[in-house]
């Protein structure tokens, strides 16, 4: 049995950020009266809504894809995804002069689906409660001689992801808490590093789909446990494991992993859209909806919140929204 290689740390998120210096944008941090009073907290949003490609995620892709040798990288690469992973994997490729091969669900929204063949990427749609996304991307990556960029479960993606929480950290300075996405861990085993440098004393909560606790209970047992396909509207977090790169991490530094159902997310959606001018998808509201939720325990602390993406189809958000009036 080979060794396992050591997990990422925070030199390789320190690396990743200046690797990413010039391509990726040093998104904003907002502030919003309304929000503090709801709250009674100070919350600072940062806003991967406002990333390239529209999520935090092209800083994951971009690291990955730059750390390729030349070779490989004009070999191309594939991955899979539900969408915003798979739009940051093809810019980040036509970037860096390389090509990606992208593995999507057929249901997947269709704005992701547009973007992501706009970007110049192959798209090889599959059946999610059918098929195993994983296994089509590892023969493609075999048939054709591509590196696999996975969604979250790499070192070079997480420490991509956690650029996001260094920016901020760097920017505001300590925090009493920070509520970030859950998925697969990508990022919050990324932010987990960053605060573990740069705001030691912060707590820091993963934010899930109640109907897809698998990283909820994953720390209760201590290990790592595989739930079906939840049904959420936060199609970003419609994941059924932490992986085996991030779950560690998330073990050992994570306060804790809370839940909200879909309707604190339209709820958070609605609030970011009337007060914020901001659109916001459901999974770049878990963070928020946690910290709405969360709130009373964290009262005059300073909470920062990750927006991690705003890629949602228009008409399923404008639904969501009227429905909510």
């Amino acid at each position: 049995m080979s060794p396992v290689p050591p997990l990422p740390t925070i030199d390789e998120v320190r690396a990743a950020a200046a690797r990413l210096r010039g391509h990726a944008h040093r998104t904003p941090v907002l502030r919003s009266a309304t929000a503090d009073a709801r709250t009674g907290a100070s919350l600072f949003f940062k806003c991967e809504n406002l990333q390239r490609m529209g999520a935090f995620k092209f800083r994951g892709a971009f690291n990955a894809i730059a750390k390729l040798a030349p070779a490989q990288r004009r070999a191309g690469v594939v991955a899979f995804s539900s969408g915003n992973h798979a739009q940051a994997v093809a810019l980040a490729a036509r970037q860096l002069d390389s090509h990606a091969v992208i593995v999507m669900p057929a249901d997947a929204p269709a704005a992701k689906l547009a973007a992501t063949r706009d970007y110049g990427a192959d798209v090889v749609t599959y059946e999610r409660r059918r098929e195993s996304r994983e296994a089509i991307a590892q023969r493609l990556a075999d048939e054709r001689g591509l590196a696999l960029i996975p969604p979250f479960d790499h070192d070079d993606v997480i420490a991509g992801q956690g650029t996001a929480a260094l920016e901020l950290f760097d920017e505001i300075g300590q925090l009493d808490a920070l509520f970030v996405p859950l998925g697969g861990g990508g990022l919050l085993s990324g932010s987990l590093l960053a605060a573990e440098a740069m705001s030691p004393r912060c707590a820091v909560f993963g934010v899930e789909p109640a109907a897809g606790d698998d990283g909820r209970q994953s720390l209760q047992r201590g290990e790592i446990v595989t739930i079906d396909i939840p049904d959420t509207i936060a199609d970003g977090a419609m994941t059924t494991h932490l992986g085996e790169r991030t779950f560690p991490i998330v073990r050992r530094l994570a306060r804790g992993v809370a839940t909200v159902h879909d309707d604190a997310l339209v709820d958070a959606m609605r609030f970011f859209a009337e007060r914020m001018k901001i659109v916001v998808e459901p999974t770049g509201c878990l963070g928020a909806a946690g910290a709405f939720a969360e709130a009373g325990r964290w009262q005059g602390r300073k909470i920062g919140v990750i927006l991690s993406g705003g890629n949602v189809d228009l008409a399923r958000y404008a639904s969501w929204l009227s429905a909510a009036a």
